[in-house]
């Protein structure tokens, strides 16, 4: 791209020679003798860049900036004079000036200066395009369904759009909590601002508390952590009712206060932080069992969201693969027109512990061993198309009922603690028993494996 950049200076002979300099360089160049001609000129053309002097007759460099700089913000100058005075410099650089440059100086200098300010320009306009892309992929049309629940769900959504509140997202691991807060803030006047996220339960209880709020050490190095990162955007909090409770005490006093105060550090630093809280819990059971603060919970549900199971939304299931299919086809490279409806049968009567994420992934498997354009049972996972049996889980025929009941309990806890990397407590409470009797239970189906050995 040949960049476009208008000469604004009184002296014809400096014009055409620093011209002469700027088309060997590949730039189109136009010339104007002051501020007036300038802006005629770009009323026909607009410029990239504008490199004007200081001094001249009837409008002067710093007049032009302000006339342009509201019609036309895109546009940078580079303002020249032949005075050797800061305070001249430090004025145009008030009034939007990317640089300035004083006469006499090397038109290197001045090449080098047009280089970095392209390079500036290309970075802005990147992140523009990126901005322009993600907020594209959240659209409120990648948040698929036309059920009842989905339809109550956009409603509110919609609604809050333009909301500045705390914000309590509840639904089961895998049903678009993150997607539906990202939706909201590229839709919030925030949506320029950072969209940060932490899961609440990656982190050792040590190390939480510096990610969120940062730490500063004696050395100097002061990490800012994440309240500091996402500042006038918004902090996605998944998880939070495994928030270590010390952690949920700061993190009221973030909320109450708008300020924090880094580990090490003696004077606390204002924020201003949305926050996006979710979890796959009950919030209220939660509270019951000690497990979360009661005041942190009231002070972050100002506007509550009930994301729904795809058990409550099962007629959306086909909208949702014709759409996981159109959105596969970019990325894979395919050209996959649907599914059967006798494959699609089966995934609406399919019970998805997985949710909408599970689903997602069973269509991009059926598109990676599909070798037609129509995705039909036969490229569906066997676990899906099949009946289990009872040998499949491991439990054999011939036991009685108390027998199997133990024998499925044991095998259900064991599938659990894969399922939460072994951590028995949270175990425990997925399973709304103790952690006694999960160690108890665990035992039993130990004992009991050992004497049929």
């Amino acid at each position: 791209m040949a960049y476009k950049i208008l000469l604004v200076d009184d002296d014809p002979i400096f014009r055409e020679a620093l011209m002469t300099i700027l088309r060997k360089r590949g730039f189109l160049c136009d010339q104007a003798g002051d501020g007036k001609e300038a802006l005629s000129k770009m009323e026909t053309r607009m410029p990239d860049v504008v490199i004007s002097d200081i001094d001249m007759p009837r409008m002067g460099g710093l007049d032009l900036m302000k006339e342009v700089r509201d019609k036309a913000p895109e546009v940078f100058f580079i303002i020249v004079t032949a005075y050797a005075s800061m305070e001249t410099a430090i004025e145009a650089l008030r009034l939007g000036a990317f640089d300035y440059i004083i006469k006499p100086f090397k038109f290197e200098s001045l090449i080098l200066k047009l280089n970095k300010l392209i390079d500036h320009k290309e970075l802005l306009l990147e992140n523009a395009r990126l901005r322009h892309e993600i907020h594209q992929q959240y659209d409120f049309k990648h948040i698929v369904g036309q059920s009842p629940a989905m339809m109550r769900l956009l409603t509110l959504i919609r609604r809050i759009s333009d909301s500045d509140s705390h914000l309590f997202i509840v639904g089961k691991q895998g049903t678009g909590k993150e997607l539906i807060a990202r939706t909201i803030h590229y839709h919030s006047p925030r949506k320029n601002s950072p969209f940060l996220s932490l899961n609440c339960n990656a982190y050792p209880e040590d190390k939480i508390e510096k990610e969120l709020f940062g730490y500063e050490e004696k050395g100097g190095y002061v990490y800012p952590g994440l309240f500091r990162q996402a500042d006038t955007g918004t902090l996605y909090l998944d998880d939070i009712t495994d928030l270590p409770l010390s952690a949920q005490l700061k993190l009221l006093r973030v909320v109450e206060q708008k300020e924090i105060l880094p580990d090490g550090a003696s004077v606390p630093v204002r924020v201003n932080v949305r926050i996006m809280a979710a979890t796959n819990r009950d919030p209220r059971k939660e509270i019951e069992n000690a497990h979360f603060r009661e005041d942190l919970y009231f002070r972050l549900n100002v506007i509550h969201i009930p994301v729904p199971t795809l058990s409550e939304r099962k007629e959306d299931i086909p909208l949702l693969i014709d759409f996981f299919i159109r959105k596969l086809n970019q990325s894979m490279g395919k050209n996959i027109l649907g599914m059967t409806r006798e494959a699609q049968e089966i995934l609406k009567n399919y019970t998805w512990r997985g949710e909408v994420r599970e689903l997602e992934n069973i269509v991009e498997r059926a598109m990676i061993f599909s070798r037609k354009n129509l995705l039909d049972v036969s490229d569906l996972p066997e676990s899906l198309t099949q009946k289990p049996r009872i040998e499949d889980q491991n439990i054999p025929p011939g036991l009685s009922l108390d027998e199997a009941t133990k024998k499925f309990q044991y095998i259900y806890i064991r599938n659990m603690l894969d399922r939460f990397k072994g951590h028995k407590g949270k175990t425990a409470r997925e399973l709304k028993i103790s952690e006694p009797t999960l160690y108890r239970k665990l035992q039993e189906g130990v004992d009991e494996r050992e004497e049929k050995s």
